[in-house]
């Protein structure tokens, strides 16, 4: 089978004589379809991951089928639509004993820390797997992982009904994370520099966009979201401009949840967040409620859910792999997700 090995940052080798891999009891094997490529991909790419040696198998946010299921393992069977969470934990650290599995003191990451799953046929454990309606496209399997991201960032806010949220960033993360806040209740607006990144909100029901350096956050969220301005905000950038925005521009008392990534240190003038009384919260990854949420907005669609399509800019086979990541560099803030066709 084909397997796409990152051997070096910027260097993917395509090995196509790799035994294919048997599933063992308690595991399924999947044969993949697509992967999406997401922004920590590309830091690893650029090797800048922190935590992401080589050589690598990439891919952690994808849809496959099921292929074979090992002893032990019910409600799955051959055929069926499905995606995993790309998790390994540890089951003892003070986090996973109170539930809190997804910032496991040992926490790996498949596709990171662990093999993932670019690859022709990949195993993983079946309590891991995620079964998908018989409906949905393999490509909205593959932004199930990225959806989850969004929901479990939003549930770090609290219940949003009636209140009024700014997302700074319209990437692929900042227009989910802006499209489960509007599912959940919120009045949103989002900003962001590029013009594409903001009609693709647009196309995705987010009416309430500006563009960075237009007007100033105040003048838009009065303009937007009405005179009292936001009292939830959404950090999906990842640099310094962007929490400082939030922290100067938010309401006394609001909330902010820092969803981007941050590669330099930010200043945050936490003299306005103690004396506004401001609560700051990060948000890493996800859960398996975050999962099952995610396939049911997917599903809902443009019914009350998430919109999908205007999210998908554009698909590479398996061989150009390397392809994929070069258009990602090239076209900058003018794409959004990108797929691998792999099956």
């Amino acid at each position: 089978m084909k397997q796409a090995v990152m051997t070096a940052p910027g260097q993917i080798e395509i090995r196509s004589d790799v035994a294919a891999p048997q599933p063992g009891p308690g595991q399924v094997l999947l044969r993949i379809q697509r992967i999406g490529v997401c922004g920590s991909d590309i830091h690893v790419y650029h090797g800048k991951h922190p935590y992401t040696g080589y050589p690598v198998v990439q891919g952690h946010e994808f849809s496959a089928s099921v292929e074979a299921v090992g002893a032990g393992v019910t409600g799955l069977k051959p055929g069926m639509k499905v995606t995993s969470m790309p998790q390994i934990v540890c089951g003892e650290c003070a986090p996973c004993k109170r539930g809190d599995y997804h910032i496991c003191d040992r926490l790996k990451v498949e596709g990171f820390q662990a093999p993932g799953c670019a690859q022709e046929l990949w195993v993983t454990s079946a309590d891991k797997i995620i079964p998908l309606p018989d409906n949905f496209s393999y490509e909205q399997g593959a932004l199930v992982e990225p959806v989850s991201v969004a929901v479990h960032a939003v549930g770090r806010a609290g219940d949003l009904a009636g209140r009024h949220a700014a997302v700074f960033g319209a990437g692929t993360i900042g227009n989910l994370v802006a499209q489960v806040a509007r599912c959940n209740g919120a009045q949103v607006m989002i900003t962001d520099l590029s013009d594409y990144r903001l009609e693709v909100a647009r196309r995705c029901g987010l009416a309430g966009t500006f563009k960075s350096g237009e007007e100033s956050v105040a003048e838009a969220a009065r303009r937007i979201l009405g005179p009292e301005g936001f009292d939830v905000a959404f950090e999906c950038v990842g640099v310094e401009p962007t929490i400082t925005a939030a922290v100067a521009n938010i309401q006394k008392g609001g909330t902010i949840v820092v969803v981007g990534v941050f590669g330099e240190k930010p200043r945050v003038d936490l003299g306005l967040v103690q004396d506004r009384e401001l609560n700051l919260r990060g948000t890493l990854m996800y859960k398996r409620e975050d999962y099952v949420r995610a396939v049911e907005l997917i599903a809902r669609g443009d019914a009350g859910g998430i919109v999908t399509g205007p999210l998908m800019s554009k698909h590479f086979s398996m061989d150009a792999y390397l392809d994929a990541y070069k258009f990602i560099d090239r076209q900058g803030d003018k794409t959004m997700k990108v797929f691998i066709d792999i099956a």
